[in-house]
Parts: C-alpha cells; structure tokens; sequence
C-alpha cells in the first residue's frame, strides 16, 4: 500500500512538488535511480540529472539492462554518474523509478521484485501510470520527466550546473519533437528558459542528437524510407524493419526509437507506425498519432502503454502476422473513432 497516492496532477499542481517527495530524496542516504528498460533520452537526462542533483553523496544511476541506442551513450559521458552496481542496489535505502509507467518496465535486474520492498519514489508523465511507487508524482499532462525533474531540482533547492541542465534540456527536446508537440506548454518554456540561463549547451545536445548520424545510423533510416506504406485510405502510414534488415545496416534492435518520424512525415495521415523485429517472434510497435488521434487506447488493446498520443507495445508472432494484425486492428480503432465523431 502506497504511503503517499497523489491522483495524476494538471498543471495546476505541478509546480507544487510533493513536500514527502523531497524529504524522502533529501533523508536518503543510499539512493539509487533508475528508470525503464531500454531508456531514451528524457529517461536518460532525468536520471543522470538527478543523481547529480541529490545531496546523498552515494546517489547512484543502474543501467541494469542496456541504455538503448549507442548514439545516446554521450549523455553517459557528459553527466559521469556512478552506475550502481548490484551491491549498491540492494543497500539502497531509496529507489528513485523515472519515467516508467508500471513494474515491468523497471530496468533492475530481478525486475519488480528486486526492489518491492524498497522505499520508491515514482516520478512519471505517463498517463498509463500505475502509481506503484510509495510515493507518487505523475503530471501526465507534463512536457517529460526531465520537465518534471527540474521542478524537483527547484522546488528542492539543490544545485543545478551546465551539465545538468544539459541533461535536462535534452530529454524536454526530444519528448516534445523539438517543441513540436501539445505538450509542450507555457510552463515547458519557461522551464527550458530557466535551464538556458544555468548554462545548457543546446549548440553540443543539438549537434548529438540531430546532427551526428553513423552511417549504420544513416543506413537504418534509408531503410525505412524505403519500407513506408500507407493504408487504410491514407490514414495510416507505416513501416518495417526486420531484425535482418536491422542487422544488415549494422545497428541493433536498440538502435530503434525517433525512426517512427518518417512514417509521421506523411501529410494527411492520423496514424503513424514503426514496426521492428526485436528478436525473432517479437515485434515493437512504436504509435503515433496525429491531429489529436489519440493512439493510448489501441497500444492498451494490445497490451502496450504510453502516452495519449505517443504509444508502444510489443507483439509476438512473425512481422507478416503482427502486420496484419496491427493493420487490421488500427483499421477498425479508426472506423469506431470517425462513427464517434460523426455520431
């Protein structure tokens, strides 16, 4: 049973961060943070950023299973955390979840019940959030966890250098397409105005993400390029990736996440769709909606979760059956969509 269950805050609570939040993080001595299973950069940049935050000098980040994309390992670089070994995990007297919607999502090793004893903090924007933490701040209408962290760092009083607010300004980009996206609100600017003026160096976060493609990298994206379809009258783009295809450009199924855009890039569409194979008999769907086409409920009909208009869910069978599959269930979501709008 949660200690403290906050319902999933708007912003008008947000900016109030929760005071046994900050207690808890300040009390702690041992802190570990993690966050989800194959992190991205909004999880990677409010990890690292907190952990540097904190005041316990023994706050440490788990990578218990890999860090997604090679291409991402300089946010690593830049906030030179300590990585928990299993040692400082099993002390910790606090586990910090970022950005991770339910238990099975928690990168530990042992999964959930490694840690279900532990005192942990939940600090997510997932709407899908499961509240399973003893303490609870989920805005699901926030811009990111980076978004969120910063609020924290504030309302805490803890020091925020140029590197941590690099970090930040990070994963608030890439979780709002570069601003592109509803979410990103007054309050997202004014965050990132605030982490400007501590010095983040969005020239070297710009120049990481969007400007230093490998040619394996470069490659992947030909691929998918090539791949994209549209269906269902032009409502819904996608494409495919087999873990060959993947293989043969020289990236992992890791390397897959932001390549959903392509597809997206396609006018007229309320659908987007980016099938990877994972490992063989296991697809990722990475969802994406467009003009408010909410895609949370159709990743939750599959067994996935994420955001309202931004979702996942991985599906077992080979690509051809999980494509047909897919497509007719997304054919369907939007006929009971367009019979609800008309109705």
């Amino acid at each position: 049973m949660a200690d403290s269950v906050s319902p999933h805050a708007g912003f008008d609570q947000y900016a109030n961060v929760p005071r046994d939040l900050i207690d808890a993080l300040n009390a702690a001595r041992w802190p570990v943070v993690v966050g989800h299973v194959g992190p991205d950069v909004d999880a990677l940049g409010a990890m690292l950023a907190l952990a540097r935050a904190m005041p316990a000098p023994e706050s440490a980040v788990t990578f218990a299973k890999p860090p997604g994309a090679a291409k991402l390992r300089f946010l690593l670089e830049l906030a030179d955390c300590r990585v928990a070994d299993d040692e400082q995990l099993r002390r910790a007297d606090v586990l910090a979840v970022l950005d991770t919607a339910t238990t099975k999502r928690v990168n530990v090793p042992g999964d959930w019940d490694a840690i279900a004893d532990k005192l942990v903090v939940n600090i997510d924007h997932h709407i899908s959030n499961t509240d399973f933490g003893r303490i609870n701040w989920v805005v699901d209408n926030a811009s990111s966890t980076c978004e969120l962290i910063y609020r924290l760092i504030s309302a805490a009083g803890w020091p925020l250098d140029k590197t941590s607010a690099s970090l930040l300004f990070a994963g608030i980009y890439t979780d709002t397409c570069g601003f592109s996206l509803p979410s990103a609100s007054a309050e997202t600017f004014e965050t990132v105005a605030a982490l400007l003026r501590a010095g983040a160096d969005i020239e070297k976060i710009g120049l990481q993400l969007g400007r230093s493609r490998a040619p394996h990298e470069f490659e992947l994206i030909r691929i998918v390029y090539r791949n994209t379809q549209l269906a269902g009258d032009g409502q819904i783009a996608y494409s495919t990736l087999t873990l060959d295809e993947i293989r043969a450009a020289g990236c992992t199924p890791a390397d897959i996440d932001e390549q959903v855009s392509i597809p997206r890039s396609l006018s007229g569409i309320r659908i987007a769709m980016l099938l990877s194979e994972m490992e063989p008999g296991l697809v990722r769907i990475n969802l994406r909606g467009e003009d408010g086409t909410p895609v949370l409920p159709l990743a939750e009909a599959l067994g996935g979760g994420g955001h309202t208009c931004a979702a996942g869910v991985r599906v077992r069978g080979t690509m051809n059956q999980v494509r047909q599959r897919i497509l007719n269930e997304t054919r369907r979501y939007l006929g009971q969509l367009q019979a609800g709008e008309c109705a």
